[in-house]
């Protein structure tokens, strides 16, 4: 069984040495494990960094892409370099590379598709009270969208079978933390998390460096992401409550016809039949769309396809 630990890197030329020299070198049950560097445009010697500790995959984007792109790129490289499971860690070293066994054991054991490292958000103390507060409310939030537990949604720190690789696509331009999650699930994978350790700070996050920035962003990121997998649940629950709106509009008008009042809440009529109008026409939003999501996941097989073939 192969392993191949995919690090995303930005300017990453200090903090790449420390991460790379933690890296487990043997892990039982693991045949091989090999390092994917994924260097998203970097101006510094990250790329000559790599190199001098052994690293043999690296992967130079022409520019900065962002951490979503790098991602995906590292997936379909270690697929092509016949992966049977992958680790993506960060390049500061945040995450504890003892920890890697105990990410892919699920994996190993074939208990998970996808496994996520869950870091012990209360005792990390380069996160402030709010960061801490907003982690938690943000991860029960993305459990209710995804309609699976999720005890720390944010997590870079995380593992995938082939087969789950195979199924990701990923569509956002700022982070794939979220949008695997809400993937994984819709595509019937099994997602485990594993308690996990954190290392001490080497560097700020380049990603949330402002955490209200990074909420909003994530909210239209599950709002989307949500719509893509989802889509008949989304316009049907809109639809239900354009009609519902309507239903209860129009039944106070009629409340005031039949008590001989209409003709002076007419305004309550012309309401209702605009409430339920739009309620039809979202419904019908929603069959079509169901449709549409059909047709993606024939695409998406076909996808998964080729790349078994290749």
């Amino acid at each position: 069984m192969k392993l191949i630990i995919q690090i995303p890197c930005l300017n990453e030329e200090k903090t790449l040495p420390i991460t790379l020299a933690a890296l487990p070198k043997s892990i039982e049950g693991i045949d091989e494990i090999e390092v994917l560097i994924i260097d998203d445009g970097s101006t510094d010697k990250t790329v000559e960094t790599a190199k001098m500790f052994g690293v043999k995959h690296i992967v130079s984007l022409n520019r900065n892409y962002g951490l979503a792109k790098a991602f995906s790129v590292g997936l379909s490289n270690a697929i092509a370099l016949n992966a049977d499971i992958i680790v993506n860690t960060d390049a500061d070293n945040q995450y504890c590379s003892d920890d890697i066994e105990n990410l892919i054991r699920p994996i190993i054991n074939g208990n998970a598709d996808m496994v996520i490292g869950e870091r012990p958000i209360s005792n990390i103390q380069h996160f402030s009270p709010s960061k801490k507060i907003l982690q938690k409310l943000g991860s029960k939030v993305m459990s209710l969208v995804a309609g699976v537990k999720i005890n720390d949604a944010p997590s870079g720190f995380r593992a995938f079978s082939k087969n789950a690789a195979m199924k990701i696509n990923i569509f956002d331009n700022y982070t794939y933390t979220l949008e695997t999650i809400i993937q994984a699930n819709a595509k019937g994978l099994v997602i485990a998390n594993v308690p996990i350790r954190v290392n001490k700070e080497e560097r700020k996050s380049r990603l949330i460096s402002n955490i209200f920035v990074y909420i909003i962003r994530s909210i239209f990121t599950m709002i989307r992401m949500f719509i893509v997998y989802r889509p008949f649940r989304f316009f049907a629950i809109i639809a239900s409550l354009f009609l519902i709106s309507g239903i209860i509009t129009g039944a106070r008008f009629l409340c005031f016809y039949f008590n001989g009042n209409g003709s002076g809440h007419i305004q309550s009529l012309i309401l209702s039949s605009i409430l339920i109008l739009t309620g039809v026409q979202t419904a019908i939003i929603a069959i079509l769309s169901d449709l549409f999501a059909i047709n993606r996941k024939i695409l998406e097989d076909i996808q998964i396809r080729l790349k078994t073939n290749n």
